[in-house]
């Protein structure tokens, strides 16, 4: 069937309809390659009684097959209306200097190679570098398969232990910082933003060297008056771009914030941000006097530190969506 003519004409609509078309054609052809390789295996079962290497085959590609099963049976548990969606994704540090900016780069570059190493594509929509080293702060949409069921599971705060490079006396210091996680809200989420209850400001926009973003005059700020919300987008060249953005990630964490007041009046969930200090953590990354990364929600730990900011996250994740849909 030929796509309407028209169909291109709103851009972002017609990216909505090819997400939800890939939602549903995805299970189906994941189905499909389980079927197809349960056959692959009888096939191989049936000639290990002669052929020792068949026998072999057989056991690996169930071996596949069970990975592959267990990623399906996780993602049926991201039912959320978002879950299959685009994520955005905000980095800040917390009280520190120097530390903290640094331990958010950190985390930062951490999340970019996870993606990475899932096939995700990333943009950074704000980078603002931090006095001296790290960051200030750092919002970073990632588009793929349940990339917002996935990146839900790290909101929250993050500490670092580690002997500072930052320190001449060489002491172990202590770091935070927070990571916060929106879905990216289409035009059929109906979320009113009054224009009047908007301060815009332009300027140029700074980067790493331009490592990071496009050093241009065109940078875009808006701060939303009612609730504090500050939302910032320097990664086009356009102004116009920018603001169209910055107002998309406004627009969602607008959604979120409704979506948490409603969830504090039932009582069913509470809020991922909180204070970016002592005892609120989800996740400890100690890198001094040992090497342990530990998952306080679920008790899941790796030893492996330099992995696992290498973007090896998984395991962490699902734990911790498997113990959510418990």
């Amino acid at each position: 069937m030929a796509a309407a003519p028209d169909f291109w004409n709103v851009a972002e609509k017609a990216q909505a309809t090819l997400r939800e078309r890939a939602s549903i054609a995805e299970p189906l052809g994941n189905w499909k390659k389980q079927v197809d390789g349960l056959e692959e295996v009888r096939i191989f079962l049936e000639m290990a009684a002669e052929d020792a290497d068949a026998a072999r085959e057989a056991e690996s590609k169930l071996a596949e097959l069970e990975t592959a099963q267990r990623q399906l049976d996780l993602q049926r548990t991201l039912g959320g209306e978002h879950d299959p969606g685009p994520a955005i994704l905000e980095l800040h540090p917390g009280a520190g200097g120097l530390e903290a900016q640094d331990w958010a780069e950190m985390l930062f570059r951490m999340y970019l190679r996870w993606a990475e190493r899932r096939g995700f594509k990333t943009e950074i929509i704000d980078y603002q570098p931090g006095e001296g080293a790290g960051l200030k702060s750092a919002t970073v949409t990632v588009d793929g398969p349940y990339a917002f069921g996935y990146l839900s599971a790290e909101a929250g705060i993050h500490r670092l232990v580690r002997i500072s490079p930052f320190d001449a006396n060489a002491r172990r210091h202590t770091s935070f910082a927070s990571v916060f996680v929106y879905p990216e809200i289409t035009d059929d989420v109906e979320v009113e933003v009054n224009e009047a209850d908007l301060r815009v400001d332009t300027y140029r926009s700074s980067g790493a060297g331009g490592q990071h973003v496009n050093k241009t005059d065109s940078a875009v700020r808006l701060t939303h008056l009612p609730s504090g919300i500050v939302v910032a987008c320097q990664n086009e060249r356009s102004q116009h771009k920018n603001r169209a953005m910055a107002m998309k990630i406004l627009r969602a964490r607008l959604y979120e914030l409704e979506l948490e007041k409603q969830r504090e009046k039932m009582d069913a969930l509470h809020s991922t941000k909180r204070d970016n200090a002592f005892g609120s953590q989800i996740r400890s990354y100690v890198l001094h006097p040992y090497r342990l990364v530990k998952d306080h929600r679920t008790g899941v730990e790796n030893g492996n530190a330099d992995a696992v900011l290498d973007g090896d996250l998984d395991r962490f994740i699902e734990a911790y969506l498997e113990k959510r849909a418990g």
